[in-house]
């Protein structure tokens, strides 16, 4: 193997930190669109007349089950078809979707505009990941992608900056409401969702990278890409999973008609007892496709679904990381409304100020985390779940100093201090999943991965915070206000439960790594 083609030796070109700038735009594009529901919360729930929970789901599950669940077929599209074009086309979508969402005029409707937000935006990381590990050899890949994640936070940031001032002056100028019948929280999300078709152009003028070419491992995806993404799609879409189940025999079908029932049941009780329909119903539909997914993916590609699901290092990486996640989303989301209704700050004070924190605290921490991450793993095999556990127990005492003051400066610094440290361990859990898969499955492993962020993370951390305020709030001439100082302190509980998981990952990931290719059944060619 020639200098110019060892992976230890190859560098990235000046063309691949270009092409990572573009891909950093998006991302912010893609947290600007999903994040500005903050924001704009109590506005939402005053004029549809939702309660924190419904509120949670709105900005949790109706987003994340189905960007989840299209991450499925669209990871593997990313494998076998262009990334480019995928990742262009997903951005004119979710841009489209979310500026529809500013027609919305009750809770249904936004609904479907957050579903459509959701499946339009599972197209970005699978295809920035892959293409990220295409441009970027293996010693600079966590670097990479934590510069790449910073998009999430400063795209966060700015969202609350920018629907709070859309919105005051929107409502300053119409105060009974404007053109097309828009108030301010409406017109915020056309403003924010137009931008994203121009952008779109922008990145379908990027250049497509040699598959594997910096692991010394060129490939090539299906010769059949969209053939193969309908039929990972029917996997995941009732009732085509029964159909699909059927053929692969009558037990198959028998334990997913078991999985569907039990599921189903979880989701009855569960909506009894929270009374929560939309909630719950997502949960259960996004879980049994999953499943169904994972029974497909055994079948037609066993040595995918070795080095995924059947390897507990990679497993528990992501749970863990999913966690640290739930507490993040969960406070991305609330952060704004709590400051707002708890300690009574005007929007457009609060939204400057936690939009540059957000912004800035999550821009240091992932940048920080990515690089230790690097240099640990440059030392030790498993250096990198370090720093996922340093996410993880880090912000416990700045959450629960900051949402318990009463003092403004105060709460301000501890929700800094929180956002640092757990966005130090996003750069650090996605290197690892890339490292623990081969490259034609990187865009598997990549939404294979966001299953957690997004079924764990953010499908309950934004609604567990709604719940709990809501079962500990008090009614106030006839209305439910939730006590949502109580409900993000709940955040808290989650941290035991990552430590676990990411204990055994520690001590499995070198092992997995290093038995990659064996375990996979697959042969790497020189």
């Amino acid at each position: 193997m020639s200098a110019d083609t060892n992976p230890d030796t190859m560098k990235a070109s000046s063309y691949s930190w270009y092409v990572l700038g573009v891909l950093v735009v998006v991302y912010i594009l893609n947290f600007i669109d999903r994040q500005i529901i903050s924001i704009l919360a109590l506005d939402i729930k005053r004029d549809l007349g939702l309660t924190d929970s419904d509120m949670g789901f709105l900005g949790g599950a109706a987003f994340a089950v189905f960007y989840a669940l299209f991450g499925i077929p669209l990871g593997r599209l990313a494998d076998n078809w262009n990334r480019v074009k995928l990742l262009s086309i997903g951005l004119a979508l979710w841009s489209t979707m979310t500026a529809l969402s500013g027609f919305a005029r009750n809770q249904l409707t936004l609904t479907f505009a957050r579903m459509g937000v959701g499946i339009g935006e599972a197209t970005a990381s699978p295809t920035a990941y892959s293409l990220i590990s295409d441009y970027f050899p293996k010693r600079q890949r966590a670097t990479a992608i934590a510069i790449y994640s910073s998009g999430l936070y400063i795209g966060g940031g700015i969202s609350l900056f920018i629907g709070a001032k859309i919105v005051e002056s929107w409502n300053a100028a119409y105060p009974g409401g404007g053109p097309l019948d828009l108030v301010g929280w409406q017109a915020a999300f056309l403003a924010v969702g137009l931008p994203g078709l121009l952008v779109a152009l922008w990145v379908a003028s990027l250049r497509e990278p040699v598959r594997g070419a910096m692991d010394g491992v060129p490939s090539t995806g299906s010769g059949k890409p969209f053939t193969d993404f309908f039929a990972d799609l029917s996997t995941i879409v009732p009732p085509f999973t029964l159909i699909g189940a059927w053929r692969r025999g009558p037990a198959a079908f028998a334990i997913n008609i078991l999985v569907a029932v039990l599921l189903a049941a979880f989701a009855w009780i569960m909506i009894g007892l929270t009374g929560n329909l939309p909630q719950w119903s997502a949960v259960a539909l996004g879980y049994y496709a999953v499943f169904s997914w994972a029974c497909v993916l055994r079948q037609k590609d066993p040595p995918t679904f070795r080095l995924i699901w059947g390897t507990p290092a990679f497993i528990c990486t992501t749970l863990g990381y999913g966690l640290v996640a739930l507490a993040a989303y969960a406070l991305a989301f609330w952060s704004a409304p709590y400051a707002e209704q708890v300690l009574g700050l005007p929007k457009s004070e609060l939204a400057f100020v936690l939009g540059a924190n957000g912004a800035a605290s999550g821009f240091i921490g992932v940048i920080l985390g990515g690089r230790l991450a690097d240099i640990l793993r440059a030392r030790n095999p498993a250096g990198r779940i370090l720093v996922i556990l340093f996410g993880v127990i880090a912000p416990v005492i700045p959450i629960w100093i900051g949402y318990s003051t009463d003092n403004v400066l105060l709460f301000y610094v501890m929700n800094f201090l929180a956002g640092m440290f757990g966005a130090a361990a996003l750069g650090a859990a996605a290197a690892t999943t890339q490292d623990l898969v081969l490259p034609r499955m990187r865009g598997t492993a990549t939404a294979s991965f966001f299953l957690g962020t997004t079924l764990v993370g953010l499908c309950f951390g934004p609604y567990m915070v709604g719940q709990i305020s809501d079962l500990t709030g008090t009614m106030v001439d006839g209305q439910l206000v939730g006590d949502l100082r109580t409900g993000i302190l709940s955040l808290i509980g989650v941290a035991p439960i990552a430590v676990v998981l990411l204990l055994y990952a520690y001590r499995a990931v070198p092992e997995a790594e290093a038995s990659l290719l064996e375990r996979s059944g697959e042969r790497a060619s020189a």
